[in-house]
């Protein structure tokens, strides 16, 4: 991939000058959160951002009831889409893709909600299947993995899903694809922050179930493992762990007792897993109230963070891995990438 497909060639000396780079957005509508990137590259690895949104509109919320988004959920999320397409206009956006994920995947109405968004916001969204959203969110965050580590045990845990990607150090890949990694095999746990603990009877008693919900999860997951030989991997430490999702962000900034979220403290370092847990503990022993008072889990997530804290711990208790890598990134940062990727293919 050249600089020069991006940048003038007077320029290619100094990224910083990306006037003349093209402006990508991607837009990642899941069960729990709708998050938008805009960006442009300014050299073959490096984007700029130039704007981003991030919104919890709980679009999934009750839909194990009845497999239908309800009239509030989705008029919350056309109002965060509404703020979405606001920061787009202000941009001369060269190419840009949509994608929604479990609930739209599931959802019996998802036809009337995806007319509802083009009416109103005029925008068309694209359902992804399990599969891509994994690669995506791979993609996003594949930078992160060491060159030291032939293999690696990738997590995306979400609203309505969480994602597992077993993954293997690949010296043919070609570096123009940005990544010298390769998703052997992965799964997807019909099971996230959301529906998990509706499933268990509600937020009300996610703490009561909590050992529940672990060794429900670790029996979902055994197979997985099985397959794939990952326990005798991780014997061996021969496993890096990478996370790409909200629960371990905050697990990471209740652990560094920070007065408020910042991802430059958290986005790419890798943290004891004792550490992380001991902050679950942390969570498990606060109040309702002191859960959705903190601002590192802040009112929106306080009520589906202890079943994302139970999808964790049965990833410790299955996989014995002395620490994780955590990233703020992923399915719209894989998005972006893949754009990249297109553009420079469209320009040979």
């Amino acid at each position: 991939m050249s600089k020069s497909l991006f940048l003038k060639k007077k320029q290619d000396n100094n990224p910083s000058h990306s006037a003349n780079s093209p402006i990508f957005a991607s837009l990642d509508l899941g069960t729990n959160n709708c998050r938008l990137l805009i960006a442009q590259p300014t050299s073959e690895k490096h984007i700029k951002v130039l704007d981003t949104f991030s919104k919890i509109v709980k679009l999934g919320e009750g839909l194990s009831v009845d497999n239908r988004l309800t009239s509030e959920a989705m008029n919350r999320t056309v109002d965060a889409l509404l703020a979405c397409k606001k920061k787009m206009d202000k941009f001369d956006i060269k190419s840009y893709r949509f994608v929604a994920t479990e609930a739209c995947r599931r959802a019996e109405n998802t036809d009337e909600f995806l007319e509802l968004v083009s009416k109103r916001v005029g925008i068309d969204i694209e359902v992804i299947s399990n599969e891509e959203e994994a690669k995506l969110a791979f993609l996003g965050c594949s930078t992160l993995l060491s060159s030291n580590s032939a293999n690696a045990l990738v997590f995306d845990i979400g609203g309505g899903s969480t994602e597992f990607m077993w993954v293997k150090r690949d010296d043919t890949i070609p570096p123009e694809l940005l990544c010298e990694h390769k998703i052997v095999d992965w799964l997807s746990l019909d099971q996230g922050v959301m529906n998990l603990s509706e499933k268990f009877g509600g937020t009300a008693f996610a703490e009561m179930y909590f050992d529940e919900l672990v060794g429900y999860l670790v029996k979902k997951l055994r197979g997985f493992d099985k397959k794939n030989k990952i326990g005798e991997f991780v014997s061996n430490n021969a496993v890096q762990m990478l996370s790409t999702s909200g629960t371990l962000t905050t697990l990471a900034a209740i652990h560094l007792q920070l007065s408020h979220y910042e991802r430059s403290k958290i986005d790419g370092i890798a943290f004891s897993t004792d550490d992380l847990r001991e902050a679950t503990a942390k969570i498990l022993a606060m109040s309702p109230l002191e859960r959705f008072s903190n601002t590192c889990i802040g009112a929106d997530r306080s009520d589906y963070i202890i079943s994302g804290c139970a999808i964790f711990e049965a990833i410790c208790t299955l996989w014995n891995i002395s620490q994780v890598t955590i990233a703020d990134r992923g399915v719209r940062e894989g998005i972006t990438i893949s754009l990249m990727q297109e553009y420079v293919k469209s320009q040979l």
